[in-house]
């Protein structure tokens, strides 16, 4: 078996699907692995430390894609090199399904297996493979980076001489795993920190990690089956902006995180709840590309308004590419070892198992 990846467009994605420390597991499964020439070398890792554990390289795409029996990438590949794969192959990334229809569509029907990691259940044995965990949370913590660095006052409290420099105040906006890790980086970092999200299950999750939680009084627990945050009413979303102005008025930092899973985002910071702010307060907005948790965000752009700064970026990873390539890699393994036959040393892709079921594009 052998599995191949190419390099990605590093203006949009700078991670990578394979990295030296998941090389021998695969060896070790008895996979070859082919990548495209300079594969991770903007990262700083050279084609000899891969060479060196065993790894083929190529710089032709297409002798990669024609001998590979799983193709591991981050996004969909182009049409160019989607033209070139034949029936039986298995694509694996993270594949965008919901604004991606078409074109998985057309690659079902040349009858290519593909498998979109965004879908994995949320069940214990997925855990591993969870790639919306693991780059969520690094997610979580570069918002509360970068939005600190774009705040000019200190972050925690500081007693001195001249008198005492008060803590700033921190709202993140869904309690999901982005949110989480804004709750205890902040935390850490050493604001007063507050959480909110629709999902009463989420205040216990908050309060552990020393935040505040905030919750529309009298609210039902609007959550799906798979832990995601359901669609909220006019009544409930009435009562949250209510809460939400009078408590964005005393709020310097705001990590907005909150996603609804094939739809467009929520828009809850209204124009009216920023007017009130504090000049000098920052708004890190993790759901811009899907429209943004706020009315002024806007996607690579750091747009101002009435003193205040709206951040939002269309991949907050490419500044921890890295770190986020090291977990991915990870994440893809384990996929990987899950769909793979040991006794047979082949790929079996049983649909009665929930895991690959529930990620075949069909």
């Amino acid at each position: 078996m052998k599995i191949g990846s190419l390099g990605e467009n590093h203006s949009v994605e700078k991670r990578v699907a394979i990295t030296p420390d998941v090389i021998k597991k695969y060896l070790s499964l008895g996979f070859e692995i082919l990548l495209e020439e300079n594969y991770a070398s903007h990262l700083g890792i050279e084609d000899k430390e891969y060479s060196e554990l065993g790894v083929k390289f190529f710089n032709d795409k297409k002798e990669i894609l024609e001998n590979s029996d799983i193709v591991a990438q981050l996004g969909i590949l182009p049409d160019e090199e989607i033209s070139i794969l034949k029936e039986n192959k298995i694509i694996i990334g993270v594949l965008n399904p919901y604004d991606n229809k078409d074109k998985l569509k057309s690659l079902v029907k040349k009858k290519i297996n593909v498998f979109s990691l965004e879908l994995l259940p949320r069940i214990t044995r997925a855990q591993s493979m969870d790639i919306l965990s693991s780059q969520a949370n690094l997610a979580g913590y570069k918002a509360v980076i970068e939005s600190f660095a774009n705040f000019e006052k200190a972050i925690p409290m500081m007693m001195t001489a001249a008198g005492t420099v008060p803590a700033a105040k921190v709202l993140v906006v869904g309690a999901g795993v982005a949110g989480l890790q804004a709750v205890a980086t902040a935390k850490r970092m050493g604001a007063i920190v507050f959480g909110t999200d629709v999902r009463i299950a989420s205040k216990e999750q908050v309060e552990s990690l020393g935040g505040k939680f905030l919750t529309v009084e009298g609210s039902e627990n609007l959550e799906t089956d798979d832990g995601y945050a359901k669609e909220t009413s006019d009544d409930f979303k009435k009562k949250q902006e209510e809460l939400l102005a009078e408590t964005l008025k005393k709020i310097d930092i705001v990590i907005c995180t909150a996603l609804i899973p094939g739809k467009k985002a929520p828009l809850i910071i209204k124009d009216q709840m920023i007017n009130n702010m504090q000049p000098g307060s920052v708004i890190y907005d993790l759901a811009a590309v899907q429209g943004g948790n706020t009315a002024f965000t806007e996607v690579n752009k750091i747009v101002e308004k009435n003193g205040v700064k709206i951040m939002g970026e269309s991949n907050i990873l490419n500044r921890l590419p890295i770190s986020a390539s090291n977990l991915y890699a990870k994440n893809v393994f384990n996929f990987v070892e899950n769909l793979y036959d040991k006794e047979k040393k082949d790929i079996k892709i049983n649909l009665e198992d929930e895991i690959i079921n529930k990620t075949l594009i069909k």
